[in-house]
């Protein structure tokens, strides 16, 4: 009766840990999302410059971008990803995608020339990930003519700042694995596989891989 006592206490504590945990995720997600302009505080991440390149750039949660830019974003990733999706078992849908990319937790960080003509976004989400406070990025977008400049890469740590900064644990995305330039740079950026990640042993040949990044800095935030 002893051994069977000390294992129920056991599972109790693991229980209460976790319920203390998702509550605690859940209270750091909804008072990120009641932010409206995460990159306010940031005002030096506002713009990026390479060269004679001058970006700026802004968030805005889906019901504050505007219908034009809206349109850009759908087109970008659909000339950008249906090839990609339809040589896979995901295949593209133009309904699917927008609803996904219109939903109301939907965020958007949007770069754009001097001028204010659009050129890359980022889709992210303040959200619960397998009981943990994550920023998800969704999508990184460019345009062919802005590539190679780092600003894939700058917009990469603006997430970062932006997810650390109000106590997510992780920035987690999926990349697909026929995406070997995708692959290489999330790589170079030091996202590794997260534990998370489709295990083929057990579910079978997957298009994809979800990748993360923990800020170790950050980490009393979480204590």
């Amino acid at each position: 009766m002893g051994r069977k006592s000390e294992k129920n206490k056991e599972k109790i504590l693991k229980r209460k840990e976790e319920k203390a945990q998702l509550t605690k995720a859940w209270a750091s997600i909804k008072k990120a999302n009641q932010i409206d302009d995460p990159l306010a505080e940031f005002p030096v991440f506002h713009k990026y410059t390479k060269d004679e390149n001058v970006f700026l750039l802004e968030t805005k949660k889906f019901e504050a971008v505007d219908a034009d830019t809206m349109d850009w974003i759908l087109d970008l990733e659909k000339r950008n990803m249906e090839d990609m999706y339809n040589n896979c078992s995901w295949g593209w849908s133009d309904e699917k995608k927008s609803d996904e990319m219109k939903d109301d937790r939907a965020r958007y960080l949007i770069a754009r020339t001097d001028y204010g003509k659009p050129v890359a976004f980022s889709h992210f989400r303040f959200d619960l990930d397998y009981g943990f406070e994550v920023l998800y990025c969704y999508e990184l977008q460019l345009e062919e003519s802005v590539r190679r400049l780092g600003l894939g890469k700058f917009m990469m740590q603006v997430l970062e700042l932006i997810g650390f900064s109000n106590r997510m644990r992780k920035v987690v995305l999926t990349s697909l694995k026929h995406n070997p330039h995708a692959m290489a740079f999330f790589t170079a950026l030091n996202y590794t596989m997260d534990e998370t990640s489709p295990d083929e042993e057990y579910e079978g040949p997957q298009p994809y891989v979800i990748l993360s990044k923990t800020n170790k800095k950050m980490l009393n935030f979480f204590s």
